[in-house]
């Protein structure tokens, strides 16, 4: 059996940075950059506690590294980025003086660590401390850039890796703030499909779905959009469907789950060049998120509706045009439009998205997604307080059926 081969490119064309690398096993990756590319030795580890309790991914990271190598670990963060984990990885990490942030796991793992490092270069301390790097009007007029570095190793497509913006949420408040430049995204950011066949169906679909509406919105987009664009949004698009709908079929193929990390990644390319202006299923879905609605279930229950929502003013029908007749051309989603006996000659684009996310198995509304706002919403102090404590999910179902 021939030795298999690492390649190293930059993630988008025409910058340095971040760069990617596929085609060995992460340990391995990892080890070569952080001693050849960062030459660092007191690496800070944050790992996903499905990850660390499920797989052996953490041990053989660790075993590869070297534990001396290793100056500290945090395993685990809940959804959303909550400043209350951030501040306390800043606290770890600033004692034992952590020269290099790697994240092993999902997109709040690695908000986690955009945000931390930004933290430790401006000496935040406390949650006032780190309101005041995010954008808003106690933001400070001047803030110095991260000098740690951060390597990802992502698990899910959300593709957050590939962007210098972060956000958190304010336990406080529950409101979630945007951190951006001098923000900055990892460095190095390594995939290996064998990794992400662990990751659950659920959580890989639905972010993968997410980078679909990246492409989606990109393509559909009325500002800011150019043919380098809407070129790096269909080749994106092209590559994650299809090895969605596999990936979906069997865990076994591991080129359909390198297609769909591949994908994402020009799809965050996409959306990200240039000054392309996403659309309502990006900007509703960031707010549903803190509600306790995954980015990616955002993306499965709202991309449809907005793109009816738009084509019923007239908005973007030729562009949404253009994007229905690139999936309708594509065997695998022909295949599924067939198999639900979807009337091709009349579906739009909403028609057409609506099944593939439905063969996936994704949520399709906010009704989908009750039973786990409702099981979020136990572990809020206030819930337990309430005149009758909430102390099971069916009464917290209860409440929200008659809202709905």
């Amino acid at each position: 059996m021939s030795k298999k081969s690492e390649t190293v490119r930059p993630a988008f064309p025409g910058r340095e940075r971040p760069l990617l690398s596929y085609g060995i096993e992460f340990p391995a990756a990892a080890v070569h950059h952080i001693t050849e590319t960062f030459r660092a030795s007191r690496v800070y580890v944050i790992c996903s506690g499905s990850l660390s309790r499920n797989t052996d991914a953490l041990d053989r990271l660790i075993a590869a590294l070297g534990p001396e190598n290793v100056a500290g670990r945090r395993i685990g963060m809940q959804t959303h980025t909550l400043w209350s984990e951030v501040l306390e990885i800043v606290k770890d990490a600033r004692n034992v003086k952590a020269d290099l942030l790697l994240t092993l796991g999902a997109g709040s793992l690695t908000d986690g660590a955009k945000i931390t490092a930004l933290a430790l270069a401006n000496d935040v301390r406390t949650a006032d401390d780190l309101k005041s790097l995010a954008q808003g009007p106690n933001r400070r007029s001047e803030i110095l850039g991260p000098s740690v570095q951060i390597i990802s190793i992502p698990t899910s497509l959300s593709a957050g890796e590939y962007s210098d913006f972060a956000g958190g949420t304010d336990d406080r408040s529950r409101r979630k703030y945007s951190f951006q430049a001098p923000c900055r995204g990892p460095q190095l950011v390594i995939l290996d499909p064998d990794l992400v066949t662990k990751t659950p169906d659920s959580i890989w679909l639905s972010t993968g779905m997410r980078a679909v509406d990246h492409c989606v919105e990109t393509l559909c987009a009325v500002v800011g959009v150019s043919p380098a664009s809407d070129k790096l949004a269909e080749r994106a698009l092209l590559l994650l469907v299809p090895g969605l709908l596999q990936c979906k079929k069997t865990q076994k193929d591991h080129d359909a789950y390198l297609l769909c990390q591949l994908g994402s990644v020009d799809a965050m390319a996409a959306c990200t060049s240039g000054s392309v202006e996403l659309g309502a299923s990006h900007g509703i879905g960031h707010q549903l998120g803190p509600l306790g609605v995954g980015h990616g279930e955002t993306s499965c229950i709202l991309l449809p509706a907005v793109c009816k929502f738009n084509a019923a003013y007239d908005a973007n029908r030729g562009r949404q045009e253009h994007v229905r007749k690139l999936l309708i051309h594509e065997p695998a989603v022909l295949g599924v439009l067939k198999e639900r006996s979807v009337d091709i000659a009349k579906a739009d684009l909403g028609d057409v998205l609506d099944a593939i996310i439905r063969e996936l198995g994704m949520p399709r509304s906010l009704r989908d997604v009750l039973d786990g706002l409702a099981e979020h919403s136990l572990d809020d102090r206030w819930c337990k307080t309430n005149p009758v404590p909430l102390k099971e999910k069916g009464q917290v179902l209860e409440i929200l059926e008659m809202v709905f």
